[in-house]
């Protein structure tokens, strides 16, 4: 399986991961702009028995698009519980700006494209949605 390792910029906080992701896109919804400084926010779902950090990591609770709670670290490398369908199975969600090999991450869709600024519109290859994904397509993901 596929190792991975990342961090935050000042060097505290270290991660590493194995296996693959069972959710890789990007978002432009506000917290994800917010919370990357960019237009948009790039995460992959991984497994949190395959995950493991390093360093103290402080989390606060933040509400999502959805209404459902999301803890967030505030080194900004990871969220835990971001989609309601992986709330209860263990799944954590480090963002592609924080990983040392930034080609592990292939994106697999847009989200929240209705949210798009105009100077950073999603990429016109990859399945966009105006909102989250629809429960179809979220339904037939791994978990």
């Amino acid at each position: 399986s596929k190792t991975f390792t990342g961090g935050y910029l000042c060097g505290p906080v270290r991660y590493e991961g194995s296996g693959y992701p069972v959710i890789a896109g990007h978002c432009h919804c506000t917290d994800c702009r917010k919370a990357s400084g960019t237009g948009h926010g790039s995460h992959m779902g991984m497994m949190e028995d395959a995950f493991s950090v390093s360093g103290e990591v402080n989390f606060f609770d933040a509400p999502a698009d959805s209404g459902n709670i999301v803890a967030v670290d505030f080194a900004q490398i990871a969220a835990r519980d971001l989609l309601e369908i992986y709330r209860h199975a263990g799944v954590v969600f480090p963002r592609a700006s924080s990983l040392d090999d930034p080609e592990v991450f292939q994106p697999k869709f847009t989200v929240y494209t209705g949210r798009s600024p105009s100077w950073d519109r999603p990429n016109p290859d990859l399945p966009a949605f105006d909102e989250m994904l629809p429960p179809e397509i979220m339904a037939d993901m791994p978990k």
